[in-house]
C-alpha cells in the first residue's frame, strides 16, 4: 500500500456506529479540562482510538463478473471445508470456508461478497472465545446471512463476535437485493467473518494472507452446469 493510500485509510470518515463512542470520548475530554488533566488525556486517547477503529474507507470492487470478494478486512486464519451454520438451512454438505480474523487495528465494516439476494438472516447467541480460533465459528455469538447468487447458487456470510466484541450490527434484511462490495454491517471490537463458498467452488487464497474487504478476490465462480448438482469440496 502506498503512503497516500495509507493516509487515506487512516483518515477515512468514521462509520455511524462509532458516533456514540466518539461523543463519549469528547465529553470525557471536556470534563477533564475542567476537573483533571489525566481525565482529559484519557478522553482524548479514547476519542482517537474510536476515530481509528470505526474508520469506514471507500472500496472499489474488482468490477468483473463471476468473482467473490472478501467480506471483511483482516488476516485469513482458516481455509477448510465446513458445513454452513444449520440455522441457514443450506444443507449438511461441507463446502469451502474462508475465515478472516479482524484485529482491533483492522477496518471492521463488513461487505457483500457478490451480487445477489439475501434469502435468510439468522442470529445466534453464543460464547466469546478468541475469534482467531476455528472453534469460534461454531461456539461464538454470530449473525449469519444466506445470499442467493444470480445463477441460483447460494453463499453464506457469518459475522462472528470475538473475545472482546459484544455487538454485531447488520443493516440488510431478508429479500434485499445486494451488490458486491456494498456495506452490510459492522462488528465491534475484535471479531471474525466467515465466507462459505458455493459447493464445488475452491478458494484462491491461503492462510496468512491479508484481505481488503470489498476488493480482494477470494474465489472465481465457474458457471454452474445446467441441471447438474454441485459437488462439495
Amino acid at each position: 500500500m502506498s503512503l497516500p493510500d495509507s493516509f487515506r485509510l487512516v483518515l477515512a470518515p468514521p462509520h455511524p456506529a462509532g458516533r456514540p463512542f466518539l461523543a463519549g470520548g469528547a465529553i470525557v475530554f471536556v470534563l477533564g479540562l475542567a476537573l483533571a488533566h489525566w481525565l482529559a488525556w484519557l478522553g482524548a486517547i479514547f476519542f482517537l482510538f474510536s476515530l481509528y477503529f470505526f474508520r469506514d474507507p471507500e472500496r472499489v470492487p474488482p468490477g468483473r463478473p463471476g468473482v467473490l470478494v472478501a467480506p471483511a478486512d483482516g488476516k485469513v486464519v482458516s481455509v477448510a471445508p465446513a458445513v454452513p451454520p444449520p440455522e441457514l438451512g443450506l444443507g449438511p454438505a461441507p463446502r469451502w470456508r474462508v475465515g478472516i480474523f479482524l484485529s482491533v487495528l483492522d477496518v471492521h465494516v463488513n461487505r457483500i461478497p457478490a451480487d445477489g439476494t439475501v434469502t435468510r438472516i439468522a442470529y445466534r447467541h453464543g460464547a466469546f472465545v478468541s475469534a482467531n480460533l476455528d472453534k469460534a465459528s461454531d461456539e461464538n455469538e454470530r449473525n449469519a446471512l444466506a445470499i442467493r447468487l444470480p445463477d441460483g447458487r447460494e453463499i453464506a456470510v457469518v459475522q462472528i463476535a470475538g473475545l472482546i466484541a459484544r455487538r454485531i450490527l447488520c443493516y440488510v434484511r431478508e429479500g434485499d437485493a445486494v451488490r458486491s462490495g456494498a456495506r452490510f454491517g459492522i462488528i465491534r471490537f475484535g471479531s471474525r467473518t466467515d465466507l462459505y463458498l458455493p459447493e464445488g467452488v475452491r478458494p484462491l487464497v491461503a492462510e496468512g494472507q491479508t484481505m481488503i474487504g470489498g476488493e480482494t478476490v477470494l474465489a472465481e465462480l465457474a458457471p454452474a452446469p445446467r441441471g447438474a448438482v454441485e459437488q462439495g469440496p
